[in-house]
C-alpha cells in the first residue's frame, strides 16, 4: 500500500483513511506515543494520533490522560470544530466533485476506471454517483469503506476523544491550520498523481485490515522506530507528495509549537502520527532546535 495514505488520516473525520506497508512490527518498552517538549518558560506534550481507532483501544493509558490533565490547551492539525462545521463540509464537498464537463472515466485511464467499477460492485455501491468524484476524493471514500467495515470509526479516534474532553472541561482549543488548507493538499495535486493514489488504495484494500494491525500495534507500544519504518517507507518514494504531504506542513507548524512553548502553561497537541517521526518529523526538528524532547 502507498506510504502517502498515511497522510490521508489526516482527514478522517471527513471521510479519509490510511495505509502503510510493512511486516511484523517489534515490541518495545511500555511507553506511550507521546513526548514532552520542554521550553525556557513552558514545555508541550505532544501525541502522534491514530485518527481511526476502535472501542478495544479504550480506556486510554494514564500517561496520556494525565498529560491532557496538566495542560490548560488542546491543539490539534485543524480545530474539529471548524472542520465539522457546514460551511467546511461544502467546501469538502465541492472540492471533491469533478467539473460538471467531467466524468471519471474521462480523467482515468479504462483500466483504472475498471478496477473502481469492480470495487463499487463487490461493496454495493452504485457506480454512476462515484463518476463525479475527483480520483483522489473516490479513493479516500472507498478506502473509509473498509475501514468502517472492520469497526474503525473517526468517533473513536484519538483526536475526537481529546476534543470531545476539552470541550467539557472548558479548555480552549485551536488548530494549527484551516480546514481548506488541509483540503489543497489533496486537490492541488496533478491528475497523474490522483490515479497513482486510487490505484494504489484500489489494489491493496483487500489487504488493507490485515496490514492495519502492524501499524497501531505499534502505536500502542510507543514504537516510534517502528511506526517510523511503516509511515514513511513508501511515501519518501514520492519526493513531491513527500515534501507536501508532510514536511511543508511539519515545518509550518514550527513556529507555532515555539510560541507555545514560550507559554508559562503546559498545551497538549494531538497531531498525525506520521508527522512526529523521521528526520523531517517534528521531534527531530525540535531537537535540532535545542528542545529536551523526552518520550513518556
Amino acid at each position: 500500500m502507498s506510504g502517502i495514505r498515511y497522510y490521508a488520516r489526516t482527514l478522517s473525520c471527513v471521510g479519509l483513511v490510511i495505509g502503510l506497508t510493512l511486516g511484523q512490527a517489534t515490541s518495545a518498552a511500555a511507553r506511550d506515543f507521546l513526548w514532552r517538549v520542554t521550553g525556557k518558560t513552558g514545555s508541550v506534550y505532544l501525541v502522534g494520533s491514530v485518527h481511526l481507532l476502535t472501542q478495544d483501544f479504550y480506556p486510554l493509558s494514564a500517561t496520556l490522560e494525565r498529560a491532557f490533565k496538566d495542560s490548560d490547551l488542546l491543539v490539534e492539525e485543524t480545530d474539529l470544530a471548524e472542520l465539522m462545521a457546514p460551511a467546511s463540509q461544502t467546501l469538502m464537498l465541492a472540492r471533491s466533485m469533478l467539473p460538471s464537463t467531467a466524468t471519471l472515466e474521462s480523467v482515468i485511464s479504462p483500466a483504472t476506471f475498471a478496477l473502481v467499477t469492480k470495487r463499487a460492485k463487490d461493496i454495493g455501491l452504485p457506480i454512476e454517483p462515484l463518476k463525479r468524484f475527483k480520483p483522489w476524493a473516490l479513493a479516500l471514500v472507498l478506502s473509509s469503506v473498509e475501514w468502517q467495515k472492520a469497526g474503525f470509526n473517526a468517533e473513536l479516534g484519538l483526536d475526537r476523544h481529546f476534543d470531545d474532553q476539552a470541550r467539557a472541561e472548558g479548555k480552549r482549543v485551536q488548530g494549527l491550520e484551516s480546514a481548506e488548507f488541509q483540503i489543497s493538499r489533496f486537490d492541488g495535486i496533478t491528475m497523474d498523481q490522483q490515479e497513482r493514489l486510487l490505484t494504489s488504495i484500489l489494489k491493496d484494500l483487500d489487504t488493507e485490515m490485515t496490514n492495519l494491525t502492524t501499524l497501531v500495534e505499534a502505536w500502542k507500544a510507543g514504537d516510534a522506530s517502528a511506526v517510523e519504518q511503516i509511515v514513511l517507507k513508501e511515501v519518501k518514494e514520492d519526493p513531491l507528495m513527500y515534501q507536501r504531504l508532510l514536511v511543508e506542513r511539519n515545518h509550518n507548524w514550527m513556529p507555532q509549537l515555539e510560541v507555545l512553548l514560550a507559554r508559562p502553561k503546559s498545551a497538549f497537541v494531538v497531531v498525525g502520527a506520521a508527522h512526529l517521526v523521521g528526520p523531517d518529523g517534528l521531534i527531530a526538528l525540535l531537537k535540532a532546535k535545542g528542545y529536551r524532547v523526552e518520550q513518556m
